[in-house]
């Protein structure tokens, strides 16, 4: 009898360890699915990209001329702390975060890795490298969302589709397109590289307008005088205006002058003025809301 009495013991002291076992794998299951990385992003484009993703990093840098976070996101980062610049970011403010990870832009930060790793594990991402699709699937697979990468991707080809057909109907197939920028200083015209380069002329499938393949492509951009805008023969121009008042006195200089009458998408009212955010940030979301624009602009 006490043998028998000894094993039943046993079994349900097995049993009720086994449950144990069971809740408290159920429970660290549970608690991994619902904690999100502590990430502090030292790029404005790798937190917009995590943005795309749902996930919103502790920390991040900010915009350089801004000294803010980016208009289109500033809301989603109510609860970040601010880094300071990219290119000189609050190391005490970094550190006082204690993040589970650093994720940084090679270009910028990658000088000197090693006063980042002291810190956090660090993440280093080209974003010279691939395309934005290609960072975003890079953190879909780091954070283990890459299903919502794909969704995301997916979703902007979409749309890309639909400013494509609302785009030819408006300018007709094969149109020629450049991009310019007006700034209180200079006039500058932007190459095929990022962040606009991808978007007219791969995404949006524009043909550059006549000189726009030679800039070279390593640079954003190339700085020109108004007198050589109709050399591009351009059947559409996007312009982007720097919001201070230089600049903006001097695109109604621009828009006053002969030349600028003169040219061919002007004379079309195939001018479309577009913000510098979301335009100018290469990244999933700013691509997403700049693709938006580009709907209604092509819609109107």
């Amino acid at each position: 009898m006490k043998k028998k009495l000894a094993m039943l013991f046993t079994a349900m002291l097995l049993l009720i360890l086994a449950a144990c076992g069971q809740s408290a794998s159920n429970d660290s299951s549970e608690k991994k699915e619902t904690e999100e990385p502590k990430i502090a992003s030292l790029s404005i484009h790798l937190t917009n990209d995590l943005l795309a993703l749902g996930i919103t990093p502790v920390g991040s840098v900010v915009g350089g001329e801004l000294n803010d976070f980016l208009p289109h996101v500033k809301n989603q980062l109510k609860d970040t702390k601010k880094l300071g610049p990219a290119k000189d970011p609050d190391m005490e403010a970094l550190i006082a975060l204690d993040s589970s990870v650093i994720y940084i832009d090679e270009g910028i930060s990658g000088e000197d890795i090693s006063k980042y790793e002291d810190i956090a594990p660090t993440v280093s991402f080209n974003l010279d490298e691939g395309t934005w699709r290609d960072h975003l699937n890079k953190i879909g697979k780091l954070v283990d969302r890459e299903q919502e990468a794909e969704d995301f991707i997916a979703d902007y080809e979409s749309l890309t589709n639909e400013v494509k057909t609302l785009a030819s109907d408006e300018l007709g197939e094969n149109s020629k397109v450049m991009a310019i920028r007006v700034t209180a200083k200079e006039l500058r015209v932007f190459t095929t590289k990022r962040p606009l380069g991808p978007v007219l002329f791969e995404d949006l499938g524009f043909k550059p307008a006549a000189g726009i393949e030679e800039l070279d492509s390593t640079q954003p951009y190339e700085v020109i005088s108004q007198e050589v805008l109709p050399d591009f023969d351009a059947d559409a121009i996007f312009v982007v205006v720097n919001s201070d008042d230089e600049a903006q006195t001097g695109f109604k200089q621009l828009e006053e002058s002969a030349i600028y009458q003169g040219l061919k998408a002007v004379k079309n009212k195939h001018v479309y003025v577009v913000s510098d955010q979301p335009w100018l940030d290469y990244s999933a979301l700013g691509n997403k809301l700049a693709m938006e624009e580009a709907k209604e602009l092509f819609s109107k």
